[in-house]
Parts: structure tokens; sequence; C-alpha cells
């Protein structure tokens, strides 16, 4: 029984390319969660890490800005969407050209 399918494409060697695709995207999700990111935000007065998997690490807030509870609100809320780009940013990276099959 042959593996040329319709068209003339060779069956096997269409699968074993989707399983080494598969196998380098599951690589390079494995390496971007493992890294991490800093969201900053007030020039540094808030800082959240964030691993590549969106895991939140921790805050580190400059005691200056705890006069003020609603600027501190929003510089945390700040840093944490500066983080979330930053960990699309490094996926996007790590993804490399998977990135426009992906989305």
């Amino acid at each position: 029984m042959s593996d040329i399918g319709p068209g003339g494409f060779d069956m096997s060697q269409l699968l074993a390319q989707v399983q080494q695709a598969h196998k380098q995207l599951q690589e390079a999700q494995t390496k971007a969660a493992a890294q991490v990111v800093e969201g900053v935000s007030g020039g540094g007065v808030v800082r959240i890490r964030v691993s590549g998997d969106y895991e939140f690490l921790d805050v580190t807030i400059d005691p200056v800005a705890t006069d003020d509870v609603e600027m501190l609100q929003d510089l945390v809320v700040a840093a944490a969407r500066d983080a979330v780009a930053r960990v699309r940013e490094l996926s996007q990276e790590a993804l490399g050209d998977f990135g426009g099959i992906l989305g």
C-alpha cells in the first residue's frame, strides 16, 4: 500500500514534517515559559516579575508610592499590563516562524 495521497503528496513525509514542527513548537513554548520578565511603571516605582507562562512571581513597591493609594493602584495595574505585554513579546520571539501560524 502506497503512502502517496491525492495530488501526489507523500503522506508519511507530510506527517513527519508536522510531528517535527509540533516538537519545535513545544520546545519554543517551554523555553518561553522558563523565562522571567519585569513590568515597570512610575519610572520603576512599581515592578512586577512574571514568568513566561504568566505566573506572577512578585511585586516590588517603592515606599514613596504608599502616600497616595489611588496612584499606587494605578501604578500596579500599569506595571501588570507592562509585564503581560513583555510576556507576549517574549512568546512571539520564542515562537519565531510559528507566530504567524498561531495568531
